[in-house]
């Protein structure tokens, strides 16, 4: 929990806080837009809940916290409770974003997906009996998709908890060896009827995305929504190769998909033409090419 005794000057006065050892992970901005915002290597208060839907979503953002850097001056249990019960927080259509996030994946967030043949996990939060008990209630997890070595987490806990199936490539597999299913390879994977993995190196060299009912690309870290920008973006620090990067978005350019559900930075959702035309764009500005190029 947040230590008040560390709690960061430049944070607005009033009830919530953040204290210095903040590791700046975007998780609460994401959450709690409202109230945290970005201030040099931290976040930050920049403005106390007004409403019990801010309020409700700052302690979201407070429990989902990977460090425990957010803190109040007097918890409201009833509003706390509510929600630390929403998580998994849904998304649409049995799609949710797990919660939790875990400070070994740098605060990278994680999904849930509910369905008929068997959920899946992608990548991985920190492991609670109260997630796990969330995942149990919603029928268990078969498959676990690890986008990349940087967020496999508490994976093997729940595989262990749930005897489910990890998905990793084997260029990333050093993070997760004794991973049940292993990619290799380049070539698109089909593992169920409404599932695609997508080997996307770049990031590193073991990166995938998940495809999911050509509607839900889980993108692990190479590709997120940019909020100060308002557009795609994707690594230009932090690549294990750039020319390969580029092949990788080429590779999703004429893929349907309407959701970007990314491992670190925002998640969007547009109407599949509008994202076909940010992902054009996003190439066109990385690597400077021209329209003809594309």
């Amino acid at each position: 929990m947040a230590n008040f005794s560390k709690r960061l000057k430049t944070n607005v006065e009033g009830n919530f806080f953040v204290d210095s050892t903040c590791i700046d992970c975007d998780t609460c901005r994401q959450l709690a837009p409202s109230t945290f915002v970005e201030d040099g290597d931290f976040s930050v208060v920049y403005h106390q809940p007004w409403s019990t839907e801010e309020e409700l979503a700052a302690y979201q953002a407070l429990i989902a916290c990977p460090v425990g850097s957010i803190g109040t001056s007097k918890k409201n249990p009833k509003i706390f409770s509510k929600a630390h019960a929403s998580f998994p927080l849904p998304i649409e259509n049995g799609v949710s974003y797990a919660g939790f996030n875990s400070e070994k994946s740098f605060g990278a967030n994680s999904y849930f997906i509910q369905h008929p043949n068997g959920n899946w996990l992608v990548d991985s939060p920190r492991y609670l009996k109260h997630l796990a008990q969330a995942f149990e209630e919603r029928g268990g997890i078969q498959y676990i998709f690890l986008s990349h070595q940087d967020d496999v987490a508490d994976a093997a806990r729940y595989a262990k908890t749930f005897g489910a199936t990890r998905i990793i490539h084997q260029n990333d597999s050093s993070a997760m060896p004794d991973a049940e299913w292993i990619i290799n390879g380049e070539d698109t994977v089909q593992i169920e009827p409404e599932f695609i993995c997508i080997p996307v190196p770049g990031h590193t060299a073991g990166s995938m995305s998940l495809l999911y009912n050509h509607r839900y690309l889980f993108s692990g870290d190479h590709l997120w929504w940019d909020r100060d920008l308002n557009q795609l973006g994707t690594p230009e620090n932090l690549v294990w190769d750039d020319e390969q990067l580029e092949r990788s978005i080429r590779k999703i350019l004429n893929r349907p998909f309407e959701w970007v559900l990314p491992g670190h930075g925002e998640r969007i959702h547009l109407p599949w033409h509008a994202m076909k035309s940010a992902v054009e764009q996003l190439i066109l500005r990385r690597w400077n090419f021209t329209p003809s190029q594309i």
